[in-house]
Order: structure tokens, then sequence, then C-alpha cells
């Protein structure tokens, strides 16, 4: 007698092959600047050294253009020079694009440049000052989501949008066939357990110190812009969580905390680029109305990053 098999449904099928999709620690890339006059042009050599330096770090993949990579300051034909750049040297590692609009017309023209590239996903926000009614939201996520040659991630920042995207809402977007995953910044614990509960979509913390909290709830990975710094540690945190190692993964998080309190103590993305521009990656460049990370707090940042380094050892750093 065949011992028996557990039953799947769809939903769990769904969730299964979501979570393969999406999950792990992902960059979400900053966009290197250099400046030739009054001019702040993409520094390509600079992002080409980037992805180099990061593409086995331990990260599952790159999100590019999203807020941390300065988007709203980069025209289309500069997104997709910056999107085509880290896919030539990504070595494989997948790579999500960012796509933020409030004229569907235009994001629609955008999503379908993006579709000629061969990308792993595409992270939607609500269409930000607007605040259309929930209704709109669905028919706004599920056109893009139809449009869409890759899966569709769903980016839940109500700071930055003006929008909430209720859970009825986010669970009627779930039932969607390419609508495969979220970034979740809606600051709501009870959202962000019911989605993981629910299995269609895959919970990506969104908020730096959510990371965590999210991760032992049963959550798929993060995507958080601290993890340009020593990324070898989330990803270690993240293999300890799904090993069941909470001791482990309780001890790097408190480690990295410090780092995260300072990233976020001014404006992102300034803190990361002045920390990567003192570790000779790039030059301290941001275009306006963003600002350079004042030079106390960077100075902050070297010494915070020096105590991880110190509490864990070099070999671990910088571990690949």
């Amino acid at each position: 007698m065949q011992d028996a098999q557990p039953q799947t449904t769809p939903a769990t099928t769904t969730a299964t092959a979501t979570a393969t999709r999406f999950r792990g620690i992902w960059l979400p890339l900053i966009t290197p600047f250099t400046r030739e006059g009054a001019n702040t042009p993409v520094d390509h050599a600079a992002l080409r050294r980037l992805v180099t330096h990061y593409r086995h770090s331990g990260i599952a993949g790159f999100v590019i253009c999203g807020t941390t990579g300065e988007a709203a300051a980069l025209d289309d034909a500069e997104q997709l020079a910056v999107l085509e750049t880290v896919l030539a040297h990504a070595d494989g590692l997948p790579v999500i694009a960012g796509l933020a609009g409030n004229h569907l017309g235009h994001t629609l023209a955008r999503l379908d440049a993006f579709n000629a590239l061969p990308l792993a996903g595409v992270l939607a926000p609500a269409p930000y000052y607007i605040r259309p009614s929930q209704a709109g939201l669905i028919d706004w996520f599920s056109t893009l989501a139809d449009r869409s040659n890759a899966p569709l991630v769903l980016y839940d920042i109500p700071y930055r949008t003006g929008t909430t995207l209720t859970l009825d809402t986010l669970l009627t977007l779930a039932g969607h066939d390419n609508i495969r995953g979220i970034k979740d910044c809606g600051g709501n614990a009870h959202t962000t357990q019911a989605l993981i509960a629910d299995g269609r979509l895959s919970v990506l913390a969104g908020e730096d110190h959510q990371l965590l909290s999210t991760l032992t709830m049963g959550g798929h990975g993060a995507i958080i812009a601290s993890s340009h710094c020593r990324p070898a540690h989330y990803a270690a945190l993240y293999r300890a969580v799904q090993s069941q190692q909470l001791d482990v993964a309780r001890v790097l998080f408190h480690a990295l905390m410090p780092v995260v309190k300072l990233l976020f103590s001014e404006a992102n993305p300034g803190p990361v680029k002045a920390w990567l521009a003192r570790e000779g990656l790039l030059e301290d460049v941001l275009r306006a109305p963003m600002t350079s990370a004042s030079p106390a707090l960077a100075q902050q940042l070297v010494d915070a990053v020096a105590a991880i380094d110190a509490a864990f050892g070099a070999k671990a750093a910088n571990a690949a």
C-alpha cells in the first residue's frame, strides 16, 4: 500500500511557484551618477562595478529603478539604459524593474519597452497623488498585469503614494495569474500576516526594520536598501530563519539594526551613497531634490559597519 500523498490545491500550487520565483534578499540597487559641470549623467562604469560587486554576495536578485535608485530623477531613456547595463552584467541573477506612474497611457508605454527585456518581474506601486478608489486600484494593477510579460510585484507604500491598498483589494489582486508578489511597506501587521497565510503572493518585507518579523511569520524575503551594507549578513539571516536557527537570525538582526537606523536617519538614498563612496565604489552624487548625507552621518556609518565586521570577522563580512 502506497503512503498517502498530501493533497494540493490550486492556491497551494501557486504559492509554491511564487515562493520559488521571489524569495530571499533582493537588492534595490542605487543609480550612480557622476558630476560633469552642471550635469549629473548616469555613471555606467560605476554601475557595472556595483553589479559585479554584489552579484555573488548572496542576494537573490536586483531591483532596478526603484525609490532607492532615484527613478523619479531618471527619464525613460535613462531608465532603459540602466536596466540594460545591469542585465548585461548580472551574470544570470534575476532583475526586477520598477514601474511607477499615474498616467496609464504613459505607464503602459514604458511597460511595453520593459517587455523587450528579460526581466524576472516588474515592481509597481499605486498611482501616486491622485488617490483612486479601491476599484480603480484593482483596475490599474490588473491592466498592468495583463500587459506585462514579466510577473507583477505589487509595491504597497502608502506614505509615498497617498493610497492604501486594503486587504480585500490585495486578496482580489492575488487572484490574478500574473500578480505574484508584494513589497510590503504598508505598516499593517494584520495585513502582512493575512497575505502570508493566504499563500498566493510572495510577501517581501519592504521596511528594513520589519525584516525579521516578516521572515519568522513565513514571509518569502525582502527588498531592502540596507542590504547594500554587508549583504552576506542579510543573506545569512534569511538562511538562518529558513533553517529554524532563530537564535542566529536574532543575533544578526540586532547587529545590523544600528546600521539600518543610520541609513534612514537622513533621506534615502543619501546615506547609502555616502557609505558606498567611502568604500570607493562610486561618487557621492545625487540628483536634485535629493541631497548627500552629512559628513558626520557618513562617518557614523563607517564606524557602525566596522563594528559589525569586528563582531563577525572580515571574512564573514566579505563572504561571497
